[in-house]
């Protein structure tokens, strides 16, 4: 047996356990409530957590989740516009925002976690030393190709790396060989072969197959994304986006969050 195993088998124990405490949790928040089909908006970094959380709050409540994923950005842009949700998962901020502007029920308004940045490659090729801010401004400028989100779009590290690039005093070099990528998994383009680093939120370079975190980047320059819920001022279902939302922030699953590179507010 390789020494590996028994840690993923540990692993896996402690995710059972995990999912057993969220059944039991769901049942004591939903009570007899009638089915429903949620909506749920959420920003990407964070939909990770909400598909390894999805499977067992349907098989306990019977409701249904519909779950769709943007930038913050397009996010904030698309519910001002009238889009129908019920639960949102966005920055702190941008939610203040649509409380204002009468689309988010501020009451509601729950911190569920942050994560960092971090650097990826693609599976098998070599890491680039990051361990400094010196080593990883060296790193980005030896890669032929650098892939993160597209500023433009909204994207929270987009917007923090474009700034952080300029800061250096390598955002011209950068920006030369960059991979914008409007939206989704950036981590992606390394294994599809467009970028040779890609750096976004850890969360969703681990949602990513084929794809190595090398690590974070250094702590004197890391930015973390804070992300909150809240329900829509009239969900379709309030008693299922109240559960729903209770279940994002409970200490149950707190253990999912970690799990996926991501840490309590």
């Amino acid at each position: 047996m390789s020494p590996i195993e028994p840690q993923q088998k540990s692993k896996a124990k402690h995710m059972r356990r995990t999912f057993i405490s969220l059944s039991l949790a769901l049942m004591a928040l939903c009570g007899g409530a009638s089915a429903a089909e949620l909506k749920v908006l959420t920003a990407g970094a964070f939909k990770p957590v909400i598909t390894a959380l999805a499977p067992a709050f349907e098989q306990e409540t019977g409701h249904r989740l519909v779950v769709d994923n943007d930038t913050a950005g397009a996010l904030q842009r698309r519910i001002g516009k009238g889009e129908v949700f019920d639960v949102v998962v966005l920055t702190p901020a941008a939610l203040d925002d649509l409380a204002k502007a009468g689309k988010v029920d501020a009451g509601t308004a729950t911190r569920l976690a942050r994560v960092g940045i971090g650097v990826a490659v693609k599976q098998g090729t070599p890491a680039p030393d990051i361990g400094s801010v010196a080593a990883f401004r060296q790193a980005l400028l030896a890669a032929r190709t650098v892939a993160y989100i597209d500023p433009a779009a909204g994207g929270s590290s987009g917007v923090y790396l474009s700034q952080l690039f300029a800061t250096m005093g390598i955002a011209p070099q950068i920006q030369a060989k960059a991979v914008l990528v409007p939206d989704g998994l950036v981590a992606q383009r390394v294994v599809d072969g467009q970028a040779e680093i890609a750096i976004h939120q850890i969360s969703e370079i681990l949602a990513v197959p084929g794809a190595v975190l090398v690590g974070p980047i250094p702590a004197e320059i890391q930015n973390y994304t804070v992300y909150a819920g809240a329900m829509a001022v009239a969900p379709r279902e309030p008693a299922a986006a109240k559960a729903f939302l209770a279940l994002l922030g409970s200490t149950q699953a707190r253990d999912v969050l970690e799990h996926k590179g991501m840490q309590g507010p």
